[in-house]
């Protein structure tokens, strides 16, 4: 039985097209889950992704369709808690994890948990957790408010065509 849902959810996919202020798409958006939403806000030179998961556990890929990526890439998760993130191109993988305990944040590079970034590598995203207001917190599980990371500018060295997002909520 448990063999089927996950196949069945694997199967399952949606796709959603974000436009600019001239109509324009920029991002061609395709998440794990239909109920996922990931709205997209945008200015001249940065973008923010909203993401949005009822289930807590899912994936979307984000394929940008102009010529380069913003000059600032943020992420919103709007979870109660985050056990593990990933961002992924065909080169590169960057994962992280919050406490829950302290909301400390880990980070780390191509499936190596043991070898922690800190902030002087090039590959270094601060991961905040904001309240429902955009303040800072500590105090989790999140009842409404989001864990955001910027995406650092050597992620996109090479300009990808796209990246996958996947996340994990440690309270379903």
């Amino acid at each position: 039985m448990r063999g089927h849902l996950i196949a069945a959810i694997l199967v399952l996919s949606f796709s959603v097209m974000t436009c600019s202020a001239d109509d324009t798409p920029q991002f061609k958006i395709t998440s794990k889950r239909s109920n996922d939403r990931v709205e997209v806000k945008s200015d001249k030179d940065k973008v923010v992704l909203d993401v949005r998961s009822p289930f807590g556990i899912s994936s979307a890929t984000i394929e940008r369709t102009t010529e380069q990526w913003p000059e600032k890439v943020l992420i919103q998760l709007r979870l109660k808690g985050l056990e593990n993130v990933k961002v992924s191109t065909d080169k590169l993988k960057l994962e992280a994890s919050v406490s829950s305990q302290n909301g400390d944040a880990r980070l780390w590079k191509d499936g190596k948990e043991d070898s922690p970034l800190n902030a002087k590598s090039p590959y270094w995203m601060e991961i905040r957790i904001m309240d429902s207001d955009g303040k800072p917190i500590k105090a989790l599980p999140l009842k409404e408010g989001y864990f955001e990371m910027q995406l650092p500018k050597k992620f996109f060295e090479g300009n990808p065509r796209s990246f996958k997002l996947d996340w994990i909520d440690f309270y379903r």
